[in-house]
Protein backbone atom coordinates (compact mmCIF):
# COMPACT_ATOMS: atom_id res chain seq x y z
CA UNK A 1 0.00 0.00 0.00
CA UNK A 2 1.46 3.56 -0.82
CA UNK A 3 1.52 5.88 2.07
CA UNK A 4 0.46 9.21 1.69
CA UNK A 5 0.47 12.61 3.29
CA UNK A 6 -3.16 14.45 3.32
CA UNK A 7 -2.16 16.93 0.67
CA UNK A 8 -1.13 13.85 -1.33
CA UNK A 9 -4.11 11.81 -0.97
CA UNK A 10 -6.02 15.08 -1.72
CA UNK A 11 -3.73 15.61 -4.77
CA UNK A 12 -4.34 12.14 -6.17
CA UNK A 13 -8.51 12.38 -5.76
CA UNK A 14 -8.45 15.17 -7.67
CA UNK A 15 -7.12 13.26 -10.77
CA UNK A 16 -8.88 10.40 -10.06
CA UNK A 17 -11.71 11.10 -11.91
CA UNK A 18 -12.01 12.51 -15.89
CA UNK A 19 -14.76 15.03 -14.43
CA UNK A 20 -15.03 16.93 -11.09
CA UNK A 21 -19.13 16.24 -10.81
CA UNK A 22 -20.38 13.21 -12.21
CA UNK A 23 -23.96 12.90 -10.82
CA UNK A 24 -25.59 9.28 -10.05
CA UNK A 25 -25.21 6.85 -7.22
CA UNK A 26 -24.20 3.68 -9.31
CA UNK A 27 -20.72 3.63 -8.98
CA UNK A 28 -20.14 4.83 -5.37
CA UNK A 29 -22.91 2.23 -4.05
CA UNK A 30 -21.09 -0.40 -5.55
CA UNK A 31 -18.01 0.60 -3.37
CA UNK A 32 -20.28 1.47 -0.15
CA UNK A 33 -21.21 -2.67 -0.48
CA UNK A 34 -17.71 -3.68 -0.88
CA UNK A 35 -17.02 -1.94 2.49
CA UNK A 36 -19.83 -3.56 4.36
CA UNK A 37 -19.81 -0.65 7.12
CA UNK A 38 -23.30 -1.28 8.63
CA UNK A 39 -25.20 1.95 9.99
CA UNK A 40 -23.22 4.71 11.03
CA UNK A 41 -25.40 5.90 13.77
CA UNK A 42 -28.39 5.04 15.81
CA UNK A 43 -29.76 8.56 14.52
CA UNK A 44 -29.23 9.92 11.04
CA UNK A 45 -30.30 13.19 9.72
CA UNK A 46 -29.68 14.06 6.12
CA UNK A 47 -29.73 18.06 5.00
CA UNK A 48 -30.51 19.56 1.81
CA UNK A 49 -31.54 23.00 0.87
CA UNK A 50 -30.77 25.70 -1.71
CA UNK A 51 -29.11 28.07 1.24
CA UNK A 52 -28.89 27.79 5.21
CA UNK A 53 -27.45 23.94 5.02
CA UNK A 54 -24.48 24.72 6.95
CA UNK A 55 -26.03 26.49 9.77
CA UNK A 56 -28.77 24.16 9.89
CA UNK A 57 -26.10 20.95 10.62
CA UNK A 58 -24.90 23.39 13.08
CA UNK A 59 -27.49 23.78 15.09
CA UNK A 60 -28.66 20.37 14.62
CA UNK A 61 -25.10 19.23 16.20
CA UNK A 62 -25.04 21.63 19.17
CA UNK A 63 -28.88 21.07 20.16
CA UNK A 64 -27.70 17.18 19.81
CA UNK A 65 -24.44 17.23 21.42
CA UNK A 66 -26.08 19.03 24.76
CA UNK A 67 -27.64 16.26 25.03
CA UNK A 68 -24.29 14.14 25.63
CA UNK A 69 -24.86 12.54 22.32
CA UNK A 70 -21.49 11.93 20.47
CA UNK A 71 -22.54 13.45 16.93
CA UNK A 72 -20.54 13.38 13.06
CA UNK A 73 -21.27 15.87 11.30
CA UNK A 74 -19.99 15.80 7.46
CA UNK A 75 -19.90 19.01 5.28
CA UNK A 76 -18.62 20.62 1.96
CA UNK A 77 -16.86 22.53 0.92
CA UNK A 78 -13.96 23.46 3.29
CA UNK A 79 -12.42 26.96 3.79
CA UNK A 80 -8.82 26.24 4.37
CA UNK A 81 -8.65 22.85 5.35
CA UNK A 82 -10.18 19.45 4.31
CA UNK A 83 -10.19 18.50 7.84
CA UNK A 84 -13.13 20.77 8.04
CA UNK A 85 -15.48 18.17 6.16
CA UNK A 86 -15.68 15.96 8.70
CA UNK A 87 -16.19 15.98 12.50
CA UNK A 88 -16.63 13.88 15.61
CA UNK A 89 -17.79 15.29 18.40
CA UNK A 90 -16.94 18.38 18.06
CA UNK A 91 -13.33 17.76 16.29
CA UNK A 92 -12.30 18.09 12.82
CA UNK A 93 -10.83 14.68 11.83
CA UNK A 94 -7.04 14.61 11.83
CA UNK A 95 -4.54 14.36 9.05
CA UNK A 96 -4.06 10.73 9.83
CA UNK A 97 -7.71 9.11 10.30
CA UNK A 98 -8.88 10.90 7.13
CA UNK A 99 -5.42 9.11 5.08
CA UNK A 100 -6.37 5.36 6.92
CA UNK A 101 -9.68 6.19 5.24
CA UNK A 102 -8.93 7.70 2.25
CA UNK A 103 -6.18 4.11 2.13
CA UNK A 104 -9.24 1.87 2.92
CA UNK A 105 -11.97 3.28 -0.07
CA UNK A 106 -9.32 3.30 -2.58
CA UNK A 107 -8.28 -1.03 -1.66
CA UNK A 108 -12.20 -1.02 -1.78
CA UNK A 109 -13.32 0.89 -5.27
CA UNK A 110 -10.92 -1.18 -7.34
CA UNK A 111 -11.36 -0.20 -10.91
CA UNK A 112 -14.29 1.91 -10.04
CA UNK A 113 -13.58 5.89 -10.81
CA UNK A 114 -14.86 8.06 -8.28
CA UNK A 115 -14.67 11.72 -8.12
CA UNK A 116 -13.03 13.69 -5.75
CA UNK A 117 -16.26 14.38 -3.47
CA UNK A 118 -17.59 11.02 -4.00
CA UNK A 119 -13.95 9.53 -2.76
CA UNK A 120 -14.44 11.86 0.65
CA UNK A 121 -18.18 11.29 1.10
CA UNK A 122 -17.18 7.69 1.26
CA UNK A 123 -14.44 8.31 3.56
CA UNK A 124 -16.47 10.38 6.15
CA UNK A 125 -18.77 7.06 5.92
CA UNK A 126 -16.27 4.90 6.79
CA UNK A 127 -14.81 7.04 9.60
CA UNK A 128 -18.67 7.37 11.37
CA UNK A 129 -19.17 3.81 10.72
CA UNK A 130 -15.75 3.37 13.36
CA UNK A 131 -16.45 6.34 16.01
CA UNK A 132 -19.68 4.77 18.07
CA UNK A 133 -21.33 7.34 17.00
CA UNK A 134 -25.06 8.37 18.62
CA UNK A 135 -26.26 10.62 15.78
CA UNK A 136 -24.82 11.55 12.20
CA UNK A 137 -25.79 15.12 10.41
CA UNK A 138 -25.04 14.65 6.62
CA UNK A 139 -25.00 18.11 4.39
CA UNK A 140 -26.01 17.13 0.50
CA UNK A 141 -23.08 18.43 -1.44
CA UNK A 142 -25.08 19.37 -4.15
CA UNK A 143 -28.97 18.66 -4.99
CA UNK A 144 -30.12 15.38 -3.13
CA UNK A 145 -31.55 12.49 -5.48
CA UNK A 146 -28.23 11.89 -7.22
CA UNK A 147 -25.56 13.16 -4.73
CA UNK A 148 -23.49 10.56 -2.59
CA UNK A 149 -24.70 11.62 0.38
CA UNK A 150 -27.76 9.94 -0.33
CA UNK A 151 -26.55 6.50 -0.53
CA UNK A 152 -27.25 6.81 3.31
CA UNK A 153 -31.17 6.05 4.34
CA UNK A 154 -32.00 9.00 7.27
CA UNK A 155 -34.09 9.06 9.40
CA UNK A 156 -35.06 12.54 9.16
CA UNK A 157 -34.19 14.51 5.92
CA UNK A 158 -34.50 18.54 5.83
CA UNK A 159 -34.98 20.74 3.14
CA UNK A 160 -33.60 23.81 4.36
CA UNK A 161 -34.77 26.20 1.38
CA UNK A 162 -35.57 26.03 -2.40
CA UNK A 163 -33.92 28.12 -4.94
CA UNK A 164 -32.37 28.06 -7.95
CA UNK A 165 -28.72 27.48 -8.16
CA UNK A 166 -25.97 25.10 -10.24
CA UNK A 167 -28.88 24.99 -12.38
CA UNK A 168 -26.59 23.38 -15.02
CA UNK A 169 -27.50 20.47 -12.55
CA UNK A 170 -30.33 21.05 -11.05
CA UNK A 171 -32.49 22.68 -13.69
CA UNK A 172 -33.65 26.43 -14.00
CA UNK A 173 -36.75 26.25 -11.80
CA UNK A 174 -37.64 26.04 -8.50
CA UNK A 175 -39.49 22.83 -9.47
CA UNK A 176 -36.88 21.26 -11.04
CA UNK A 177 -34.42 21.93 -7.45
CA UNK A 178 -37.42 20.63 -5.73
CA UNK A 179 -37.42 17.54 -7.82
CA UNK A 180 -33.79 17.28 -7.13
CA UNK A 181 -33.67 17.58 -3.39
CA UNK A 182 -36.81 15.48 -2.66
CA UNK A 183 -34.78 12.42 -3.93
CA UNK A 184 -33.51 12.74 0.19
CA UNK A 185 -36.78 11.54 1.41
CA UNK A 186 -37.67 7.97 2.31
CA UNK A 187 -41.31 6.14 2.48
CA UNK A 188 -42.69 6.49 5.70
CA UNK A 189 -39.78 9.32 7.10
CA UNK A 190 -40.57 12.07 8.64
CA UNK A 191 -39.59 14.87 5.84
CA UNK A 192 -39.01 18.50 6.97
CA UNK A 193 -39.07 22.02 5.11
CA UNK A 194 -37.69 25.36 5.66
CA UNK A 195 -39.64 26.59 2.81
CA UNK A 196 -42.77 28.25 3.48
CA UNK A 197 -44.08 27.97 -0.02
CA UNK A 198 -42.20 24.69 -1.21
CA UNK A 199 -42.78 23.69 -4.91
CA UNK A 200 -45.31 21.28 -6.04
CA UNK A 201 -42.92 18.52 -6.72
CA UNK A 202 -41.77 18.29 -3.21
CA UNK A 203 -45.14 18.44 -1.82
CA UNK A 204 -46.14 15.22 -4.19
CA UNK A 205 -42.80 13.45 -3.22
CA UNK A 206 -43.92 13.75 0.31
CA UNK A 207 -47.18 12.60 -0.53
CA UNK A 208 -46.01 9.46 -2.93
CA UNK A 209 -43.74 8.25 -0.48
CA UNK A 210 -46.18 8.60 3.24
CA UNK A 211 -43.84 10.90 4.97
CA UNK A 212 -44.75 12.78 7.84
CA UNK A 213 -44.41 16.51 6.21
CA UNK A 214 -43.05 19.18 8.90
CA UNK A 215 -43.46 22.32 6.60
CA UNK A 216 -42.80 26.03 8.16
CA UNK A 217 -45.50 28.24 8.41
CA UNK A 218 -47.92 25.09 8.45
CA UNK A 219 -46.54 22.32 11.03
CA UNK A 220 -44.38 24.55 12.90
CA UNK A 221 -43.29 28.32 13.21
CA UNK A 222 -41.19 30.82 13.78
CA UNK A 223 -42.09 34.68 14.70
CA UNK A 224 -38.79 36.63 14.91
CA UNK A 225 -39.49 40.32 17.03
CA UNK A 226 -37.03 43.06 17.06
CA UNK A 227 -36.03 41.88 20.81
CA UNK A 228 -36.63 38.35 20.22
CA UNK A 229 -38.04 35.04 19.16
CA UNK A 230 -40.51 31.70 19.17
CA UNK A 231 -40.41 28.77 17.97
CA UNK A 232 -44.14 26.14 18.12
CA UNK A 233 -44.14 22.77 16.37
CA UNK A 234 -44.71 19.03 16.88
CA UNK A 235 -43.36 16.08 18.84
CA UNK A 236 -43.41 12.59 17.21
CA UNK A 237 -46.84 12.36 18.59
CA UNK A 238 -48.27 15.29 17.02
CA UNK A 239 -48.61 16.66 20.14
CA UNK A 240 -47.79 20.89 20.13
CA UNK A 241 -44.52 21.84 21.46
CA UNK A 242 -42.52 25.56 22.11
CA UNK A 243 -39.86 27.85 23.01
CA UNK A 244 -41.03 31.54 23.69
CA UNK A 245 -39.14 34.85 24.26
CA UNK A 246 -36.00 33.62 22.88
CA UNK A 247 -33.33 35.87 22.35
CA UNK A 248 -32.02 36.41 18.88
CA UNK A 249 -29.20 34.81 17.17
CA UNK A 250 -26.43 35.26 15.09
CA UNK A 251 -27.34 32.98 12.30
CA UNK A 252 -30.32 32.89 10.91
CA UNK A 253 -33.19 32.19 13.18
CA UNK A 254 -34.77 30.68 9.96
CA UNK A 255 -32.72 27.33 10.42
CA UNK A 256 -32.81 27.15 13.99
CA UNK A 257 -36.50 27.06 13.90
CA UNK A 258 -35.95 23.60 10.85
CA UNK A 259 -33.32 22.56 13.36
CA UNK A 260 -35.69 22.35 16.70
CA UNK A 261 -38.15 20.93 14.74
CA UNK A 262 -36.26 18.19 13.84
CA UNK A 263 -34.90 17.88 17.49
CA UNK A 264 -38.22 17.60 18.45
CA UNK A 265 -39.05 14.45 16.62
CA UNK A 266 -36.06 12.08 18.17
CA UNK A 267 -37.60 12.24 21.48
CA UNK A 268 -34.80 13.78 23.29
CA UNK A 269 -35.32 15.33 26.18
CA UNK A 270 -37.10 19.06 25.96
CA UNK A 271 -35.15 21.47 28.32
CA UNK A 272 -35.95 25.17 27.37
CA UNK A 273 -32.99 26.77 28.89
CA UNK A 274 -30.57 23.92 27.55
CA UNK A 275 -31.46 23.84 23.86
CA UNK A 276 -31.76 27.77 23.68
CA UNK A 277 -27.90 27.48 25.29
CA UNK A 278 -27.40 24.72 22.45
CA UNK A 279 -28.46 27.49 20.14
CA UNK A 280 -26.79 30.69 21.27
CA UNK A 281 -23.17 28.63 21.07
CA UNK A 282 -23.62 27.51 17.33
CA UNK A 283 -21.24 29.27 15.16
CA UNK A 284 -20.48 28.92 11.57
CA UNK A 285 -16.77 29.66 10.06
CA UNK A 286 -17.89 31.78 7.25
CA UNK A 287 -21.37 32.60 7.60
CA UNK A 288 -22.50 36.02 8.90
CA UNK A 289 -19.36 35.93 10.46
CA UNK A 290 -17.92 38.89 11.94
CA UNK A 291 -14.57 39.66 13.51
CA UNK A 292 -12.61 42.24 14.76
CA UNK A 293 -8.42 42.31 13.87
CA UNK A 294 -5.58 44.52 14.68
CA UNK A 295 -3.58 45.49 11.49
CA UNK A 296 -0.28 47.50 11.42
CA UNK A 297 -1.65 49.41 14.44
CA UNK A 298 -5.38 49.84 13.49
CA UNK A 299 -8.61 48.17 14.03
CA UNK A 300 -10.50 46.45 11.61
CA UNK A 301 -13.87 45.09 11.68
CA UNK A 302 -14.37 41.96 9.36
CA UNK A 303 -17.46 40.41 8.05
CA UNK A 304 -17.02 37.19 6.25
CA UNK A 305 -20.26 35.46 4.12
CA UNK A 306 -20.31 32.74 1.80
CA UNK A 307 -23.70 33.81 0.26
CA UNK A 308 -22.97 33.35 -3.70
CA UNK A 309 -26.41 33.42 -5.16
CA UNK A 310 -29.67 35.71 -5.63
CA UNK A 311 -31.61 34.18 -2.35
CA UNK A 312 -28.64 34.35 -0.27
CA UNK A 313 -27.68 37.78 -1.19
CA UNK A 314 -30.99 39.17 -0.28
CA UNK A 315 -31.47 37.83 3.32
CA UNK A 316 -27.12 38.77 3.74
CA UNK A 317 -28.53 42.25 2.39
CA UNK A 318 -31.66 42.71 4.79
CA UNK A 319 -29.64 41.65 7.76
CA UNK A 320 -26.41 44.55 6.56
CA UNK A 321 -29.81 47.21 6.31
CA UNK A 322 -30.90 46.37 9.53
CA UNK A 323 -27.02 47.18 11.23
CA UNK A 324 -24.90 49.54 9.41
CA UNK A 325 -21.60 50.49 10.47
CA UNK A 326 -20.61 53.68 12.17
CA UNK A 327 -18.57 54.32 8.98
CA UNK A 328 -18.28 52.60 5.50
CA UNK A 329 -18.94 49.44 4.58
CA UNK A 330 -16.42 47.94 1.72
CA UNK A 331 -16.68 45.00 0.13
CA UNK A 332 -14.33 42.46 -1.38
CA UNK A 333 -15.90 40.71 -4.05
CA UNK A 334 -15.50 37.81 -6.00
CA UNK A 335 -18.05 35.10 -8.09
CA UNK A 336 -17.86 31.93 -10.21
CA UNK A 337 -19.14 32.29 -13.49
CA UNK A 338 -22.14 29.93 -12.88
CA UNK A 339 -23.53 32.06 -10.43
CA UNK A 340 -26.45 34.88 -11.51
CA UNK A 341 -23.98 37.76 -11.03
CA UNK A 342 -26.90 40.71 -11.46
CA UNK A 343 -29.03 38.39 -9.06
CA UNK A 344 -26.29 38.57 -6.33
CA UNK A 345 -25.11 42.06 -6.85
CA UNK A 346 -28.40 43.42 -6.93
CA UNK A 347 -29.75 43.40 -3.17
CA UNK A 348 -26.19 44.46 -1.83
CA UNK A 349 -25.42 47.64 -3.68
CA UNK A 350 -27.56 49.89 -1.39
CA UNK A 351 -25.43 48.94 1.65
CA UNK A 352 -21.56 48.86 0.16
CA UNK A 353 -20.28 51.79 -0.41
CA UNK A 354 -16.93 50.74 -1.64
CA UNK A 355 -16.28 47.81 -3.69
CA UNK A 356 -13.07 45.64 -4.39
CA UNK A 357 -13.24 43.11 -6.72
CA UNK A 358 -10.94 40.24 -7.64
CA UNK A 359 -10.61 37.15 -9.44
CA UNK A 360 -11.23 33.64 -7.52
CA UNK A 361 -8.25 31.21 -7.38
CA UNK A 362 -9.83 28.89 -9.54
CA UNK A 363 -10.69 28.63 -13.51
CA UNK A 364 -14.05 28.81 -12.95
CA UNK A 365 -14.45 32.51 -11.75
CA UNK A 366 -15.63 35.12 -13.04
CA UNK A 367 -12.84 37.87 -14.18
CA UNK A 368 -12.77 41.43 -12.41
CA UNK A 369 -13.44 43.23 -15.50
CA UNK A 370 -17.01 41.17 -15.37
CA UNK A 371 -17.95 42.04 -11.87
CA UNK A 372 -16.56 46.06 -12.00
CA UNK A 373 -18.73 46.22 -15.30
CA UNK A 374 -21.80 44.64 -13.57
CA UNK A 375 -21.19 46.96 -10.97
CA UNK A 376 -20.93 50.38 -12.63
CA UNK A 377 -23.97 49.02 -14.36
CA UNK A 378 -25.84 49.39 -11.04
CA UNK A 379 -24.62 52.78 -10.59
CA UNK A 380 -22.17 51.58 -8.52
CA UNK A 381 -17.83 52.05 -8.68
CA UNK A 382 -15.35 49.63 -8.30
CA UNK A 383 -11.42 48.89 -8.49
CA UNK A 384 -10.52 45.78 -9.52
CA UNK A 385 -7.15 44.08 -7.97
CA UNK A 386 -5.28 40.56 -8.87
CA UNK A 387 -6.46 38.57 -6.01
CA UNK A 388 -8.09 38.12 -3.11
CA UNK A 389 -5.33 39.24 -0.89
CA UNK A 390 -4.54 42.55 -2.89
CA UNK A 391 -8.15 43.34 -2.85
CA UNK A 392 -8.51 42.83 0.88
CA UNK A 393 -4.41 44.19 2.06
CA UNK A 394 -6.41 47.59 -0.41
CA UNK A 395 -9.79 47.50 1.80
CA UNK A 396 -7.64 47.65 5.23
CA UNK A 397 -5.29 50.23 4.11
CA UNK A 398 -8.77 52.25 3.32
CA UNK A 399 -10.74 51.48 6.43
CA UNK A 400 -11.11 53.17 9.67
CA UNK A 401 -12.05 51.79 12.57
CA UNK A 402 -15.58 52.27 12.18
CA UNK A 403 -15.43 50.82 9.09
CA UNK A 404 -16.55 47.21 8.56
CA UNK A 405 -14.76 45.15 5.39
CA UNK A 406 -17.18 42.87 3.70
CA UNK A 407 -16.05 39.54 2.13
CA UNK A 408 -18.16 37.34 0.56
CA UNK A 409 -19.46 35.90 -3.07
CA UNK A 410 -17.77 32.69 -2.63
CA UNK A 411 -16.28 29.90 -0.11
CA UNK A 412 -12.36 30.93 -2.35
CA UNK A 413 -13.36 34.58 -1.73
CA UNK A 414 -13.94 33.64 2.17
CA UNK A 415 -10.72 30.84 2.18
CA UNK A 416 -8.59 33.08 0.72
CA UNK A 417 -9.44 36.02 3.10
CA UNK A 418 -9.24 33.60 5.97
CA UNK A 419 -5.61 32.56 5.25
CA UNK A 420 -4.36 36.54 4.74
CA UNK A 421 -5.66 37.59 8.10
CA UNK A 422 -4.16 34.56 9.32
CA UNK A 423 -0.87 35.53 8.06
CA UNK A 424 -1.23 39.59 8.41
CA UNK A 425 -3.81 40.26 11.17
CA UNK A 426 -4.23 39.53 14.74
CA UNK A 427 -7.69 38.73 15.78
CA UNK A 428 -8.80 40.37 18.81
CA UNK A 429 -12.06 39.28 20.67
CA UNK A 430 -14.15 36.37 20.03
CA UNK A 431 -15.26 35.08 16.99
CA UNK A 432 -19.13 36.07 16.48
CA UNK A 433 -21.64 36.72 13.79
CA UNK A 434 -23.53 39.96 12.97
CA UNK A 435 -27.04 40.50 14.43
Amino acid sequence: MIQRGLGEWLAYLEQLHPSAIDMGLERSQHVLDRLQLGALAPRVITVTGTNGKGSTCAFLASLLRAQGLRVGVYSSPHLIRYNERVQIDGTEATDQALCEAFAAIEAARGDISLTYFEMGTLAAFWLFARAALDAVVLEVGLGGRLDAVNLIDADLSLITSIGIDHSDWLGDSRESVAFEKAGILRQGRPALCGDIDPPQPLLDKIAQLSCPAFICGRQYDVRIGSDSWAWSGLDGEGARVELLDLPLLDLPMENAALALQAYCLTGLPWDATQLTAALLRTRVTGRLDRRAYQWQGKRINVLLDVGHNPHAAEYLGRRLAARAPAGQRLAVFGLLTDKDLDGVLAPLVGVVQNWAVTPLPTPRSRTAAQLQEALQNLGASAASYGSVAHALQAQCERATGEDEILLFGSFFCVGEALQWLERNALEVGEHGSTG
